[in-house]
């Protein structure tokens, strides 16, 4: 992408990766079941159609090509002006996997490097949830909910603070399983899926816990919760994370 808006620059994030997973169900996965990994979408299916953050579908043809372009200032983040998702996504062994093609691009017109740092950092947290949610939770129904915590976690150590109150062994690794301590004094065994500075991910047989210490960028701790039990309560799992992380940042 070439060019500037308001005196912004362009951006430019890219990603390839295979997952074991057929082309359709990683299609529906990103135009049905958002809720499952990232939050909840809606698309209108055709080419020219309307799209999250009052976008235009500019390309629709399943389950190969999703391109989404937003120009609108009043539904995008201050300090962006123009923002487009592209989606490529081809059939890999006989169509039991996919090769996905991913590539986010826009314009920041405000403190470029910090924004930028940010969507490269938070892309791989994302993608990676994707591909959890199509190799363990494809099409189950979902209760999804999100918060932040308060402006004491705005913090680089946050995290850490996290990980300890989880009872999260500091030198875990991804991949290994431990029983946490989550919210209104719940066990959760869990796998450890994703860990770095920045963030924290776990899956348990119902549900995937995302944890973003996003104090990085100055912002406070988010919690996201994609929970796939059939009694599910997304407004009870606000609460009570909510009330979890009031405790820890208290």
């Amino acid at each position: 992408m070439s060019g500037s808006r308001d005196g912004g620059k362009p951006f430019e994030v890219r990603r390839e990766f295979e997952v074991g997973a057929a082309p359709q169900r990683v299609w529906d996965a990103v135009t049905q079941g958002s809720g499952g990994w990232l939050w909840p979408m809606e698309y209108e299916p055709k080419e020219g159609g309307e799209g999250p953050f009052r976008s235009v579908l500019t390309a629709w043809d399943p389950p190969r090509r999703l391109t989404v372009r937003s120009e609108d200032p009043a539904a995008l983040p201050p300090g962006q002006p123009l923002n487009q998702v592209d989606w490529v996504v081809e059939p890999r062994d006989g169509g039991s996997r996919a090769r996905v093609r991913y590539t986010h691009s826009g314009i920041f017109s405000e403190h470029w490097d910090e924004q930028y740092d940010a969507c490269d950092q938070h892309t791989d947290f994302y993608l990676h949830t994707l591909r959890q949610y199509v190799t363990y939770f494809a099409g189950r129904p979902v209760a999804f909910a999100t918060l932040d915590g308060p402006p004491a976690s705005a913090n680089r150590e946050a995290l850490t603070a996290v990980a300890r109150a989880l009872d999260l062994p500091a030198d875990a690794t991804e991949g290994a399983r431990f029983r946490v301590q989550g919210p209104a004094g719940q066990t959760l065994d869990a796998v450890l899926d994703y860990r770095d500075a920045r963030f924290l991910g776990l899956r348990t047989e119902d549900a995937l816990y995302r944890f973003f210490g996003r104090g990085h960028w100055g912002a406070p701790v988010g919690v996201s919760v994609h929970d796939f039990a059939p009694d599910a309560d997304a407004v009870q799992n606000e609460v009570e994370w909510g009330d979890w992380l009031a405790r820890i940042f208290d």
